[in-house]
Parts: structure tokens; C-alpha cells; sequence
């Protein structure tokens, strides 16, 4: 059953979750096409169904003449919501055991300006702009990947979920690099720069955003933001705050675009923000690189 929406001329636009009627969604459950919020998904073979199903209550359905589910966002809902964040966190795993089996694929792979000298590689400023992207996946130290890999199966496999699978690495990857954009104009040119925190930081800022959307309870996910900020900020621990507060941004602009735009446009407003921020990052790097050279 869809909620009306108060004083709208189009009452059953905006589909509601028949369990949780104040929460919006895009996700229907594909044996008796109910709309359900993440909190009711329950994973099957085939797309999401709802507790009733699975428990034998309803037989209700005509799913057979209905159109494939989809996300909030509008993604294809699929049969392993965790996919992409499962093939990120086996890249990231990959990348951290070929760091450390090759003592010198580290310097190819880091984010950093430009080298000095004595050392046989190049950096972003003398067209090496593909550090931007592999820095995402290079970690060095154990607790560095541990933490990071762990915040990246926690808030990715709910994202995941709501926004489908390309519009989740579209966020993942703009996050990152916004990050490592901002980190290459801001820091010494010879500082380097590794790991995954951009873009789980942009997770942190689409997960508020979608907790917002669906009206849940934000105060957790600002709390864990917060100890994060702090560590952040914290000089002992020798922390990118570029890094981490470009990723956040675009995060925040990214997933907002993904959970708000109309349904009429969606994909126009969705990708084309991703383009805007991509702009942004090139505009960025640009810009440095010609304070550099």
C-alpha cells in the first residue's frame, strides 16, 4: 500500500513501505510487489522479498506481469546486493599483497606530485594522473587496510542496496578521486598519499544522505562521522584531511543527486552530476599541476 503524500496532488506517486508506512523506497518485493525498505528486504534467489513472503503469508503475487524491481535510486535490484563492494574489497586485498611481494610497485602507485630526483619515477605533475586512481587501492600498513576495508563492507553493502550497482561505483569512484584531487592541490608536492579513505569517506556522506531520505534516525551515522572527523584532524596520526574532506563532498553531492533526482530524469540528473563533480576534479588537478610545472 502507498502512503499519500500530505497536500500532494498525486497521492500514490511515491511508493511507501507497507510495513513502515513513513518511509519511502523504491524496492518492491518481487513475489507480491508490495513496496519494502531496506529494513524488510530479505535477500532471495531473485531480487528482495518482504517478512511476510518468506515466512508463507502472502501468495498474493503477480510478479510475473510486473516490471523488474527497482532500487531507491533506480537500479536493478539483483540477487547479490554486496557484489561490487565484495569485488572492491578483494581489488583492495590484491593490491596490498602485490605492494608487499614487489618492494618498488609502491612508488608507481602512491598519489604524489612529483618525486625528487634521486628517485627513478615521476609523479602527477609530470603526467603520471593515473595516481589519482590507483592510490584508492594502495595501502601500506595493516591497520590502514583492516579499517578501511571494514567501513567499506559496512556502508557499502547498504548503499549498494538502495542504489543498484553502477550508480554505487559511480559514487565510489568519484569519491575517491575527489579526494585524491584535493589532496594533490592542497599538500606538498612531494607528500604521498595512499588509501581508500576518499571514497569511504563519500560513503559516509551518501549514507547521511540516504538516512535522510528514508527519515531514519541519524544521530549513529553523525556520531561515527564525528570520531572519524577527529581522527581526522588529529596530527599524531599523520592523517590526509584533504583526502578524506574531498571524498566527503563529493559523497555528499553525488548521493544526493542519486536518492533525489526525479524519477522523469533520474539518470540524466545522476550520471551528469557525476560528470559535474569528474569536472571539478580535472579542473582541480589541472590547476595544480600548472603551479608545478
Amino acid at each position: 500500500m502507498e502512503q499519500p503524500a500530505s497536500g500532494a496532488p498525486d497521492a500514490r506517486s511515491v511508493p511507501f513501505c507497507y510495513r513502515h508506512p513513513e518511509r519511502e523506497t523504491g524496492v518492491h518485493c518481487t513475489r507480491c510487489e508490495r513496496p519494502i525498505c531496506p529494513e524488510c528486504m530479505i535477500s532471495a534467489s531473485v531480487g528482495f522479498q518482504c517478512p511476510e513472503c518468506v515466512r508463507g503469508g502472502s501468495g498474493t503475487g503477480h510478479a510475473a506481469n510486473a516490471s523488474r524491481p527497482r532500487t531507491l535510486a533506480g537500479g536493478t535490484v539483483t540477487a547479490d546486493p554486496r557484489l561490487v563492494t565484495k569485488v572492491l574489497l578483494v581489488l583492495n586485498l590484491g593490491v596490498f599483497i602485490a605492494v608487499h611481494t614487489s618492494s618498488s610497485l609502491l612508488d608507481h602507485l602512491v598519489l604524489v606530485g612529483t618525486w625528487p630526483p634521486f628517485l627513478p619515477t615521476e609523479g602527477v605533475a609530470e603526467g603520471e594522473w593515473y595516481r589519482l586512481f590507483t592510490s584508492m587501492f594502495v595501502h601500506e600498513a595493516v591497520w590502514h587496510i583492516a579499517f578501511n576495508m571494514l567501513s567499506l563492507w559496512w556502508l557499502g553493502g547498504p548503499l549498494e542496496a538502495a542504489l543498484g550497482r553502477a550508480r554505487y561505483l559511480a559514487l565510489y569512484l568519484v569519491s575517491g578521486l575527489a579526494g585524491s584531487a584535493l589532496a594533490y592541490l592542497l599538500t606538498s608536492p612531494t607528500t604521498a598519499t595512499l588509501g581508500a579513505s576518499g571514497a569511504i569517506f563519500g560513503l559516509f556522506g551518501a549514507t547521511a544522505v540516504l538516512m535522510r531520505r528514508l527519515q531514519y534516525d541519524m544521530r549513529p551515522v553523525i556520531a561515527l562521522l564525528a570520531i572519524n572527523l577527529i581522527f581526522t584532524f588529529n596530527p599524531a596520526f599523520n592523517i590526509s584531511w584533504q583526502a578524506h574532506i574531498g571524498g566527503l563532498v563529493a559523497g555528499v553531492v553525488v548521493g544526493y543527486a542519486m536518492v533525489h533526482a526525479p524519477r522523469e530524469r533520474r539518470a540524466l540528473v545522476q550520471y551528469g552530476t557525476c560528470a559535474l563533480v569528474l569536472v571539478v576534479i580535472v579542473g582541480m588537478t589541472v590547476l595544480r599541476t600548472l603551479q608545478l610545472t
